[in-house]
């Protein structure tokens, strides 16, 4: 049984092996909620809403940033968080943006004016993938140079090596360019 559930397509599965725990996951674009054979019509509408909510939560959490009031507000979380004993802290660009005109870099930081503009390649990118990119041109406004005391700053970042290995896994994958200036 299909039902709409707060605007989401949400495919209702009873079963009657379950006796009283039910799930949820997305599956080709629809949420597929699983529920025991007896559970009442009242109470699967219900069950259902509140797994639609988490699902949508659990997949913003996964995502990266959209907006850049969201990317200004991400970098001064990752800066505290990370760089809050560099010299000068706490550290806050500029500017935070999204571009279109980077194919060949994931990011760039410019130290002079304190800009940091990010691929738009990087919006589908899982959030820790961001966050790293995020944080390593912060690193920049701190360290200029991909010194070994800029790469110190980078791998505080408890992801920094997943993310690196997934970026050139994207980048070999596609066959599209992408560096991190």
């Amino acid at each position: 049984m299909t039902v709409t559930v707060s605007g989401e397509s949400v495919e209702i599965r009873r079963s009657v092996r379950r006796r009283k725990t039910v799930s949820a996951y997305r599956e080709n674009g629809i949420v597929v909620v699983l529920v025991p054979a007896r559970m009442s019509q009242a109470r699967v509408r219900g069950v259902a809403a509140d797994l639609v909510g988490k699902i949508r939560a659990q997949e913003a959490r996964r995502r990266g940033p959209r907006a850049e009031t969201e990317l200004s507000r991400r970098a001064a979380e990752l800066a505290d968080r990370h760089l809050a004993d560099c010299p000068g802290a706490p550290i806050r660009p500029l500017s935070v943006v999204w571009v279109t005109n980077q194919n060949r870099r994931w990011a760039s930081c410019s130290v002079d004016s304190g800009a940091i503009r990010l691929s738009h390649r990087l919006q589908p990118m899982p959030a820790w993938v961001v966050d790293y990119v995020l944080l390593h041109e912060l690193a920049h406004l701190v360290q200029p140079t991909h010194s070994r005391a800029f790469w110190e700053l980078v791998n505080r970042y408890p992801e920094s090596l997943r993310a690196q290995g997934y970026l050139e896994g994207f980048s070999d994958g596609t066959g599209l360019a992408g560096e991190l200036e």
